[in-house]
């Protein structure tokens, strides 16, 4: 049996080095054929360089160069694709989650004779913003997508050969991963992690938002939904409120009409008007992108020791 490990590569000359001792210390307790493969996702530091040193050192590690930064989603398809192990094991190389989980991932998949086998944090890392946010973005995200997702899910997982070609047959162009963790199906187990914290984040306040939009609207309709069963509530109650007001007019008493209800009402109606199509406008985009069938990913080189 062969185990492939997949880790892509942003900012991550720092921590290289340390990973690669530790991971291949597991693969040894495991004693599995192996191969590591390392995704460099446009990396403006010297990660490459670095991974290309230990190449070097152990001719089981690939190196697949893309040829810019795609997102750390794309970059992991890339390797997905890349890797022909029976066994795959996904992780990040900052070291905020543990290499040695590959062991305890791998005892759960043997025991529970599962597919997939999954990390879920125990306790969600950082300052209470970070917190208030990841609550947030699985709030929402798990109100609209027809398939939930566990709070807190990361991205390391171990999987087996029938999965990831099941993953490998999704075609979307834009794609929220962990949603298509789950829209996969097969039979997956979670194991609760604690995430450490290396101190600083590839991912801005805006990129977090880019996601949650990106997330949402690649995995659900409801969205449109929403806007139409909104705009039925909104026609509904202003018929109510003419009629309100008429009755009122004609039977109560005569009503002095000023120009503040006015000018409400209509930067109310545009407002409201201008987010719809917005939203509309979110869901034309992602149709553009989908028809154009441009590749996810281009590949600049391989780097492979034969």
């Amino acid at each position: 049996m062969k185990l492939s490990i997949i880790s892509t590569m942003y900012c991550s000359q720092n921590y290289l080095h340390e990973f690669f001792n530790r991971i291949t210390y597991s693969i040894r307790t495991l004693k599995l054929d192996y191969e590591i493969i390392f995704v460099d996702d446009g990396s403006p530091d010297q990660s490459l360089r670095v991974a290309l040193e230990l190449q070097r050192q152990d001719p089981q590690i690939r190196v697949i160069e893309l040829s810019r930064n795609y997102g750390h989603h794309k970059a992991i398809m890339a390797g997905l694709r890349e890797c022909t192990g029976d066994l795959v094991f996904l992780i990040d190389c900052d070291l905020e989650e543990q290499p040695e989980l590959l062991l305890e991932f791998h005892s759960k998949m043997m025991t529970e004779q599962c597919d997939v086998v999954y990390g879920v944090q125990d306790k969600r890392k950082g300052k209470w913003a970070e917190r208030f946010f990841g609550y947030l973005f699985y709030k929402l995200f798990n109100y609209f997508a027809y398939h939930k997702i566990p709070n807190n899910v990361i991205m390391t997982r171990l999987m087996n050969r029938d999965y990831v070609d099941a993953l490998n047959k999704f075609d979307e162009k834009e794609f929220f991963l962990a949603s298509t963790f789950v829209t996969a199906g097969f039979i997956q187990v979670s194991v609760p992690v604690s995430k450490g914290h290396k101190g600083s984040s590839t991912y801005s306040v805006s990129k977090k938002i880019q996601l949650l939009v990106n997330a949402i609207v690649s995995a659900s309709n409801k969205p449109l939904v929403f806007v139409f069963y909104l705009g039925i509530s909104i026609s509904v109650s202003v018929i109510f409120g003419v009629v309100a007001v008429f009755y009122y007019h004609f039977f109560v008493e005569k009503m002095h009409v000023g120009w503040p209800s006015l000018i409400l009402s209509i930067w109310f109606l545009g407002g409201l008007i201008i987010l719809c199509i917005g939203v509309v406008g979110i869901f034309l985009s992602k149709i553009y992108s989908e028809t154009k069938r441009t590749p996810t990913v281009l590949i600049r080189k391989r780097h492979v020791i034969l």
